[in-house]
């Protein structure tokens, strides 16, 4: 039975300075992070992504940092990714092939909530790979037609390679959703509902939304069955 790790990725109040937001069918926007590091090749920007958030002109023409990369997404080409702090990397090296890499993003809320959304922002899952290889550790180590797969990473397209850890999602089983599924509770975006607090390891207290959650192989099949159904209301229960 597979495990899985999910961790924070895309854009949020500090990088760049917004959220990207969640709609009240559950619809959202996946806005990367800018890129913060000198990189060997051009890379997209948050106007070549066609979002449809109005990103602020200050921002537009910012190179992004694009990752995970989901091959659905503008400017992507396969389900990879990459980190290189060890916080994150650390939970993520222990995964292997089969098992899950679940990415969730703080999103602000827009228009009038749903019942399932917290009124001013949350926590979302919004993508998922099923790993198709264990996860690299060694980048230089890996033989040409094996960093192929990873050259669109934007750890790759570094001017040094800095990733701790570069995953590669099955393309039959890696998606970016089509709908988020909450993390948050209700009430307010600090505060946790059960996939947190009942099926992750983590105890839900202080920012939660900003480490790694782990899943062991019962919770990971809960979980996976949520993001399948869609029954959103099973995120909430005691």
């Amino acid at each position: 039975m597979p495990r899985s790790v999910a961790v924070n990725v895309g854009a949020n109040t500090t990088l760049p300075g917004f959220r990207a937001p969640v709609h009240p069918d559950g619809r959202f926007e996946y806005v990367p992070i800018p890129e913060r590091e000198p990189a060997a090749v051009s890379l997209p920007t948050y106007a070549d992504l066609n979002v449809e958030m109005d990103v602020p002109s200050d921002v537009r023409d910012t190179e992004v940092h694009l990752d995970p990369e989901f091959a659905e997404y503008p400017q992507c080409e396969a389900y990879t990714y990459g980190d290189d702090y060890a916080v994150k990397a650390g939970p993520l090296s222990d995964l292997a092939a089969g098992d899950y890499a679940f990415f969730y993003a703080t999103l602000s809320t827009a228009g009038d909530p749903p019942t399932w959304a917290a009124p001013e922002w949350g926590a979302y899952l919004i993508g998922a790979f099923r790993l198709d290889r264990d996860p690299v550790t060694a980048y230089e180590s890996l033989d040409p037609a094996d960093r192929e797969r990873f050259a669109n990473n934007a750890h790759v397209k570094r001017e040094t390679v800095d990733a701790e850890v570069l995953l590669s999602g099955d393309p039959a089983e890696s998606r970016l959703f089509d709908r988020a599924i909450p993390l948050s509770s209700r009430t307010a975006g600090a505060d946790p509902n059960r996939i947190v607090t009942g099926l992750s390891a983590d105890s839900g207290k202080g920012p939660w939304w900003r480490r790694p959650l782990r899943f062991d192989e019962p919770a990971t099949s809960a979980l996976v069955d949520i993001v399948e159904t869609g029954e959103i209301e099973r995120c909430f229960e005691n």
